[in-house]
């Protein structure tokens, strides 16, 4: 048997059955699944509450839209997804006499006939003339259908309305009376329920 080297403490040895016997009983533990101390149980049970309350807390408080954005000269409009029926391209129309000049005239979809007002002129904004990126987008609802000449059609947007600021100064007049709100990217919300609503919108003709 050799000697232990000077100047070195000699190792105990190894307790295999000791060992053997602390395997065994993590096996344990583990099968039977691992238990806290109990007050480490309950700080661990409080933030789990925390976590689960905060996953389950709900959205912020509001009325979200979804809105159908249009163009009119250099301006951005909107009007609510759920009253616009459809957006076809201007293919040609039929001008209409002894109507208000803000009706463009009538538009044949499907074998649909439908008015198509120009809002340009209701708003008194400038006008061009058409082009092949104009739209018509379809309002329906309230027992009254009618289209809107757009001079291209942006896509749909998601809004709060809680979000929605007032009109400005500047929008006043008809503009100002169909006006919803303005977002904070400045594109102005149209009440399309009340035009829809709104006996001015009803295209009656009157020969002089």
């Amino acid at each position: 048997m050799r000697k232990p080297k000077a100047g070195r403490p000699e190792k105990p040895p190894v307790d295999w059955q000791e060992m053997h016997r602390r395997l065994e009983a993590a096996r344990e533990r583990l099968a039977r699944g691992w238990s806290p101390p109990p007050g480490e149980r309950q700080r661990l049970l409080a933030a789990r509450a925390r976590a689960l309350a905060q996953e389950a807390a709900p959205p912020k408080a509001g009325h979200e839209i979804e809105m159908v954005e249009l163009l009119l000269d250099r301006e951005r409009y909107g009007v609510e997804s759920p009253l616009v029926n459809e957006v076809v391209p201007l293919r040609e129309h039929t001008p209409i006499p002894c109507t208000p000049a803000f009706v463009l005239g009538i538009v044949n979809i499907r074998g649909r006939i439908v008015s198509l007002l120009d809002l340009k002129k209701f708003f008194g904004l400038p006008e061009k003339g058409l082009a092949d990126r104009n739209r018509v987008v379809v309002l329906r609802g309230e027992g009254m259908e009618f289209g809107l000449l757009a001079d291209a059609v942006l896509g749909t947007r998601r809004l709060l309305l809680e979000e929605l600021q007032p009109g400005l100064p500047t929008l006043t007049g008809v503009r100002g009376e169909y006006l919803k709100g303005i977002a904070a990217d400045g594109a102005i919300l149209l009440d399309a329920r009340k035009m829809l609503t709104d006996r001015a919108m009803v295209v009656r003709e009157e020969v002089g």
